[in-house]
């Protein structure tokens, strides 16, 4: 918690002679001129954004605090729920609650503030009956309205009157020594991504073939199909991952991120955005896949199939849905030429998985241990909960299905991640 700032002694004057009354006076004014104590101070002035991602019972939010007063070298967030909301978890913060009150307190290495910085942090959590916006922000103490509270200027005796003591400009920046003063900085950074272990605009690609954390992979075979990096579409910045998926099989194509995903855990969220110029076919096709190493390293695959979305199991062709109208009903088709926010979540402790296309559930793509007709009973069959261990963007196509996409602003990690 934050240490309150002792209280200003206040210097009276004696009244025996003139001499000791000047030098009372100049002791004041000295003890008036010295800088207040900035290292844990309260703020004077913040202002809050709160990025709510919504479903049904469910719920994340980007919570992002500008400081608006003196620097800090740590903080303290507070606000109010107006509904049933409940916070089930968060990440770059230590979040309690108590009733509808929560509690955001910083957690090391982002606790240093200078005026005007910033700190971002998220959370995730369920509600039933609503999901307001929160209210009563306040900051080490201090409500955040936006604005900047005005320091009291202190009071200098006039007689006589000191030699005036330079002022600093402004305050400090770094917080105590061996703190950083600053979020440390993720590879490739993307907005939305924090600490990620996959977090890429593919900004960093100074070539049209990938390189670096991007490599291009043919898994199972290679044929016409090319992957290359494209500065024509982009979904932001000036790169995105260009995909010229041909029809018919070995014509497989892929990229793949060098990192390592296989420690991310209990459940691993992946977002990015994608771009198809082509309607999914009726055939099966896949754009994504994931080396299962609780399935022999056969992967998990999201494509499409009969014209809607649908993950697919390498090992034993199980699909969710399952392939019935009315299972294919409960899917989505993939919106053309124009961007699409993808991202999906896979419990490594158990079946249970979910996945979203512009931020609304797909409930045709939904594992959560409780079968459903016509959705999830190829799925179960498997009772082992899978363990991604790769993770690659491209296009294979098991019959007919030519298509050009791009991918952008890509993000895997034990966080949640909104679009």
């Amino acid at each position: 918690m934050t240490a309150t700032p002792p209280a200003r002694r206040t210097w009276r004057p004696r009244t025996r002679t003139a001499a000791v009354a000047a030098a009372s006076a100049l002791i004041a004014a000295a003890a008036a001129l010295l800088p207040l104590p900035s290292a844990q101070a309260a703020a004077s002035g913040c202002k809050v954004d709160y990025t709510v991602n919504q479903w049904s019972g469910g719920y994340t939010a980007a919570i992002k605090i500008t400081n608006l007063g003196p620097a800090l070298s740590g903080w303290k967030l507070t606000w109010s729920y107006g509904a049933d909301e409940k916070i089930t978890s968060a990440w770059n913060a230590t979040v309690t609650q108590s009733g509808k009150a929560v509690t955001a307190v910083d957690v090391g290495w982002n606790g240093s503030l200078a005026t005007n910085g910033t700190a971002d942090f998220g959370v995730q959590g369920t509600w039933s009956i609503a999901d307001p916006p929160p209210a009563n922000f306040a900051l080490n103490g201090v409500g955040c309205n936006g604005t900047a509270t005005p320091t009291p200027t202190p009071t200098i005796s006039t007689s006589p009157t000191p030699t005036p003591t330079p002022t600093p400009t402004q305050n400090p920046t770094s917080g105590p020594t061996g703190q950083p003063t600053s979020q440390p900085t993720t590879p490739n950074p993307d907005p939305g991504c924090g600490s990620a272990v996959v977090c890429s605009g593919f900004e960093d690609q100074t070539g049209t073939v990938p390189s670096g954390a991007w490599q291009v992979v043919t898994p199972d075979c290679q044929g016409s199909g090319t992957a290359s990096i494209d500065t024509s579409v982009t979904h932001s910045g000036t790169r995105s991952l260009r995909i010229d998926g041909r029809a018919g099989y070995c014509n497989h194509v892929f990229v793949g991120t060098t990192r390592d995903i296989s420690k991310v855990s209990p459940v691993v969220y992946a977002r990015m955005w994608v771009r198809h110029t082509t309607a999914l076919p009726a055939s099966h096709v896949t754009s994504i896949t994931m080396a299962d190493a609780n399935d022999g390293g056969r992967d998990l695959r999201i494509g499409g199939q009969n014209g809607a979305l649908q993950w697919n199991r390498q090992s034993d062709d199980a699909t969710l849905p399952e392939q019935s109208p009315n299972g294919v009903a409960q899917s989505a088709p993939l919106p053309t030429n124009r961007w699409v926010c993808l991202r999906y979540e896979v419990d490594t402790t158990k079946q249970s998985m979910r996945t979203y296309l512009d931020n609304t559930e797909v409930p045709g793509l939904r594992v959560d241990g409780v079968p459903t007709q016509d959705i999830d009973s190829q799925w179960l069959r498997r009772t082992t909960a899978p363990r991604p261990t790769t993770f690659r963007l491209g296009w294979e196509s098991y019959g007919s299905g030519d298509d050009t996409l791009w991918f952008d602003d890509v993000a895997v990690g034990a966080q949640p991640l909104s679009c």
